[in-house]
């Protein structure tokens, strides 16, 4: 009988694999190849087997023919004369995951962008992969067997250029090329977070300030301009205690700037919403298109509520007109038919649409109702007043303020845009539309943050924390374009992809490599970045 390869679990716990024949019903081991002590071993070891059977060779130069019941000691097996060694690993490599980001780094102009900066590229793969210091970094890739891994100096000397020869803005440049050339640009996307630092003192930079996340801890102001799909197309870096609504302006005429656009249409939420801001966007000819304060709303609908009342049907829009600074309204109350907006018409005035829903009707009634009980909690001294709504003292005692609470009630399920984009560019239903595509932003500050966190931030000078800025935004880019390139977070990709490993293993002087092999998923993920398996 032809000999053939067989596993046999060794008293060790290890699996031995073995050539082996019968003659005339009586098992003879030919060979015993070794044994593996994990999957990646055990495939290499059978991989060497199959090769040894298909080259027709049926006793190896390893060492002499063991009996059935080989085992390990000491790492050889018994009765062998020593000849044969447990096999010894030489190099792991995570081929698959390192090529998938290799790609996307490659197609997006990354590369070309820094200079063929080995290092910057580096940081930029260990950010997607396990987010750590730039000192950890060489450990992350090492993990995943990056070739050659830059000492941490050479990562710090890569910060140093980043800075100084403008990384950011030539990768800024890349990545508005590869939007304009793949989806277009029409509409961009912009918002604000903080990133805080575990620090005693402020510096020029990290400054205590308002924080989304309720800290007191030194913090610097991020703003991120995205396409409306949320890949990143620019970044910019402010003290902790800059006003959100200051920040808007310098990052748009920045990026006006460096690209010549003279035709844009910039979404922001209700932060932005400052007489200031939208002149001087709508003055650099561009369109805008801003939430709008709830509190607007009586004074924006109040022609609307004088005519139809404070009822309203799921899905209803209405298009009229909001003052540009104040509460006085060019509106005539006593006209039913809402104002059509037109800058030349209503010179003091942007376009206003408000829009109802019942789901968010049903989502404030239940803020409300729980803010009324906090207020009444307050009021009957159950719970300290700290900022509570609804709550106002009358003749020294603390009252319901049933009037504001009413105000309230009524105008749930209400949300605003302002714009100065005409009604015969954009109907009300697309602004409204475009407004919720901020969701693209949020979701791309939430990938920074969580998928690839920009935190932990161990930096704490201006140009190595914006040089920071400039590899998390590298890598925001490489994981959005690999998220929409297959459908697939970039979590799920890493995951997929990074148990796959080419295992080299020396084996008495042999040199064997095996891979693991590819998953359904795996091979979808490969097939969606065109990258061939050979399969």
């Amino acid at each position: 009988m032809s000999p053939y390869l067989r596993q046999v679990k060794t008293a060790s716990g290890a699996t031995a694999v073995q050539v082996v024949a019968k003659d005339h019903g009586v098992r003879r081991i030919v060979e015993h190849l070794g044994s593996a002590h994990d999957e990646a071993e055990l495939a290499a070891l059978m991989r060497l087997g199959r090769q040894r059977l298909l080259a027709g060779q049926q006793v190896l130069d390893l060492g002499p023919a063991l009996n059935d019941d080989a085992d390990e000691v000491g790492g050889q097996a018994p009765g062998d004369g020593g000849a044969v060694r447990r096999p010894q690993i030489v190099s792991r490599r995570s081929a698959w995951l390192i090529e998938a980001i290799k790609t996307a780094y490659t197609r997006l102009g990354l590369g070309e962008a820094v200079g063929g900066d080995r290092a910057f590229e580096q940081m930029v793969a260990a950010r997607l992969i396990e987010p750590t210091s730039k000192a950890d970094t060489p450990r992350v890739l090492s993990e995943i067997g990056w070739p050659a891994p830059a000492h941490r100096n050479t990562l710090y000397a890569s910060l140093g250029r980043c800075v100084e020869r403008g990384y950011r803005e030539s990768i800024s440049g890349a990545l508005f090329e590869h939007v304009t050339n793949t989806s277009g640009l029409a509409l961009c996307l912009y918002d604000v977070t903080t990133l805080y630092f575990e620090a005693e003192k402020e510096d020029d930079l990290r400054r205590v300030g308002y924080s989304k996340e309720r800290r007191v801890d030194p913090q610097v102001i991020v703003g991120l301009l995205v396409d409306r799909r949320g890949f990143p197309l620019r970044i910019g870096c402010w003290e902790g205690n800059k006003a959100e609504t200051s920040t808007i302006i310098p990052i748009v005429e920045a990026f006006q700037a460096a690209h010549g656009i003279e035709e844009l249409v910039i979404v922001a939420d209700a932060g932005m919403l400052s007489a200031a801001n939208l002149t001087a966007l709508d003055e650099a000819k561009l369109r805008f298109i801003v939430g709008a304060r709830t509190t607007r709303a009586p004074g924006d609908l109040e022609a609307h509520f004088h005519w139809a009342g404070d009822a309203f049907i799921d899905g209803q829009l209405i298009d009229t007109i909001t003052p540009r600074r104040g509460s006085n309204t060019e509106r005539d109350k006593s006209l039913r038919a809402e104002p059509i907006w037109d800058p030349d018409t209503h010179p003091g005035s942007w376009r206003a649409v408000w829009a109802y829903s019942k789901k968010r009707a049903a989502r404030d009634t239940r803020t409300l109702t729980a803010q009324e009980n906090r207020a009444r909690a307050v009021i009957a001294g159950e719970k300290r007043p700290k900022g509570t709504r609804f709550v106002t003292t009358h003749k020294g005692d603390q009252v319901l303020d049933e009037a504001s609470l009413a105000r309230a009630r009524s105008l749930v399920g209400l949300k605003g845009y302002v714009t100065n984009i005409p009604s015969r560019l954009l109907g009300a239903g697309e602004v409204v539309s475009s407004y919720h595509e901020l969701w693209h932003v949020e979701q791309s500050f939430r990938m920074s943050k969580h998928d690839l966190p920009a935190r932990p931030v161990f930096h704490h000078t201006r140009d190595a924390i914006k040089a920071h800025l400039t590899v998390v935004m590298a890598a925001l880019a490489v994981a959005r374009y690999l998220q929409e390139t297959t459908g697939i977070s970039v979590k799920r990709i890493i995951r997929a992809l990074k148990p796959l490993q080419d295992v080299t293993i020396n084996l008495n002087g042999h040199h064997l490599t095996a891979a693991d092999p590819l998953t359904p998923e795996a091979e979808e993920i490969l097939t969606a970045l065109s990258i061939p398996t050979g399969h």
